[in-house]
């Protein structure tokens, strides 16, 4: 434990080197945010949305096994560092949350909810946030938000994160964060929101421990932006199973992966793309051919990346097959 109590001291000692009151030419984020996870899965989100550009590189903070945290209003980005590397230590959200603001002396500027892998939850709102500012804790959840032109956004947010159970959890948080503009959201309007969702153990290896980190920058609707990048990264892990289904190949199984995945964005052009060519590798010519003369005639690029593949070994056809599919 003398790694995780040098760690608490350095997470006091960082915050108490703040200045007593908050700088203007520090983040600021007035938004709404949801932490949470599923039980059944173990698999934790966190989901954000605000009048403020990039937001998703401000609030949100999550890692495999560890946690998930929003940290707004007022930001400090030190929360998000911080809190996951002392929840890694095995410190509960509480103890976490009351370590963060007890070395804080601009606590009362901020806003934030911690969820460990456990499903422990802690949440703070400031008496300095603006309002409405308010939270609602409940079973492997929190919601809360501040700067909201009412104060019934995080009763709605709770809300529809429950009567949403069942649903996948990033598909929840999506509908909680919908709710929350329903009932009024932001006072000062819409302009990014993210998501991030990670597994409920890690790899050891981050670089693969996030199933999704979605983000939208800059946007009249960051939400319906956001709910439109969701499924297509749901898509794209369709095609990422076809991928795998086809190195084994099954591909009677990849290609109902690869058919989930165009019926989901039936106008991208990649994903039929990459169907007729593990089409035209097993021997599924005729079909493929089909695929080959729709995308080309849409953008005859296509072609030309068909004359490159041979000679990286992603096409494997015979020299009178290719040329039958160059042709179209």
């Amino acid at each position: 434990m003398l790694r995780a109590s040098l760690l608490f001291l350095l997470s006091v000692s960082m915050l108490q080197s703040l200045p007593q009151v908050y700088r203007r030419q520090a983040p600021f984020a007035h938004t709404f945010s949801i932490v949470a996870r599923d039980p059944a899965t173990g698999k934790m989100a966190v989901g954000v949305q605000s009048h403020w550009f990039n937001v998703g590189v401000l609030v949100p903070w999550a890692e495999a096994g560890v946690g998930a945290i929003a940290t707004q209003s007022f930001i400090e980005k030190s929360y998000g560092y911080l809190g996951l590397e002392l929840l890694k230590q095995g410190y509960s959200a509480r103890q976490v949350l009351d370590s963060l603001l007890g070395g804080d002396p601009a606590r009362e500027m901020r806003q934030v909810a911690i969820i460990d892998h456990r499903g422990q939850v802690a949440a703070f709102t400031g008496k300095g946030c603006v309002r409405y500012a308010s939270q609602i804790t409940g079973e492997e959840f929190s919601v809360q938000s501040n700067m909201m032109l009412g104060d019934q956004v995080c009763a709605s947010m709770a809300r529809a994160y429950l009567h949403s159970a069942g649903k996948p959890l990033a598909e929840r948080v999506l509908d909680a964060l919908d709710a929350a503009q329903q009932a009024g959201g932001d006072i000062r309007g819409s302009q990014s929101a993210a998501l991030i969702l990670v597994p409920a153990g890690s790899t050891g290896k981050p670089w693969k421990d996030r199933e999704m980190d979605i983000r939208v920058d800059d946007n009249p609707r960051p939400l319906h932006e956001l709910r439109r990048l969701y499924r297509l990264q749901v898509a794209y892990n369709y095609m990422d199973m076809g991928d795998l289904a086809t190195e084994k190949k099954d591909i009677k199984l990849a290609m109902e992966e690869y058919g989930r995945a165009m019926q989901m964005f039936p106008e991208n052009l990649e994903m039929q793309y990459w169907s007729a060519v593990t089409m035209a590798n097993n021997k599924r010519l005729d079909q493929a051919l089909t695929i080959f003369k729709k995308v080309f005639a849409k953008n005859p690029n296509w072609r030309e990346m068909t004359r490159r593949l041979p000679p990286a070994g992603l096409l494997t056809v015979s020299d009178e097959d290719l040329r039958r599919i160059l042709a179209l």
